[in-house]
């Protein structure tokens, strides 16, 4: 594997476990000094960026709930000062709760699209006057299967994923040619959830996919990795899906 983000750094958001950490791994890998981002759980982020510095590469942790305009500005800032300079953001932080659409609350609607979309929106923007300055700008965002083909009690979060489609082609509109701006959107991954707060999604139990297996979070950080690369270059506004054929079975 050759060393394509050398002397680049990389924020990734909600990189504590799961997709996130495999993301900063992958990336490290590949040469890049990694901002691990959490919102809670500053443990399972310094773990994640332990991982980071034992294939040789820089990491630091920055902690704050990014639903909120001035915590995102304050991570970034934060995440810039840590090595100098920010080359790439990794839009994944993302809550998936669920509940009936009759009994979902405004309160809880609007938690999900903070945590899910306004926080891309925020964080994307706080990082521009830095991002203006490297010679391989790009942004990722992490979608989801449902924000396209939909489920059951999911409004919320199919809404915030959805939109984050709409906000990577905006933004590659807006910021070409300089910064590319893309999607990957991962269905049926084998993550871990945290104990009773997280459940099984329903839809999990009906979805098939050709692979005939679910995918493991190293193979959306690869696809992740790619699309942050100079070979990348020139794609921008796009979706990479990763989910086994999903659409196909």
């Amino acid at each position: 594997m050759t060393l394509e983000q050398e002397g680049r750094v990389v924020l990734v958001t909600g990189a504590s476990r799961n997709i996130g950490r495999a993301i900063a791994l992958a990336l490290a890998r590949r040469g890049a000094d990694v901002v691990v981002h959490v919102a809670r759980d500053r443990q399972a982020g310094e773990e994640t960026a332990s991982s980071v510095m034992a294939v040789g590469r820089r990491a630091e942790v920055v902690q704050g709930d990014l639903a909120y305009p001035e915590i995102a500005m304050r991570v970034v800032y934060e995440a810039a000062e840590a090595f100098g300079r920010l080359d790439t953001i990794v839009n994944n932080a993302a809550i998936r709760p669920e509940a009936p659409f009759a009994m979902l609350t405004y309160d809880e609607w609007r938690r999900v699209l903070a945590v899910c979309l306004d926080s891309a929106f925020l964080v994307a923007q706080a990082a521009l006057p830095y991002l203006v300055n490297s010679d391989c700008a790009s942004i990722v965002n992490i979608g989801g299967l449902t924000g396209h083909t939909g489920a059951t009690h999911r409004a919320h979060v199919i809404t915030a994923k959805a939109g984050l489609i709409g906000l990577t082609k905006a933004l590659a509109h807006e910021l070409a040619p300089q910064i590319t701006v893309n999607c990957v959107s991962p269905g049926l991954i084998d993550t871990k959830r945290q104990g009773q707060t997280e459940k099984t999604p329903q839809h999990h139990a009906t979805r098939t996919n050709l692979a005939g297996r679910r995918g493991l979070p190293e193979e959306v950080a690869e696809a992740v990795a790619y699309l942050c690369g100079p070979s990348a270059r020139y794609i921008t506004g796009q979706t990479l899906h990763v989910n086994g054929g999903a659409y196909l079975s």
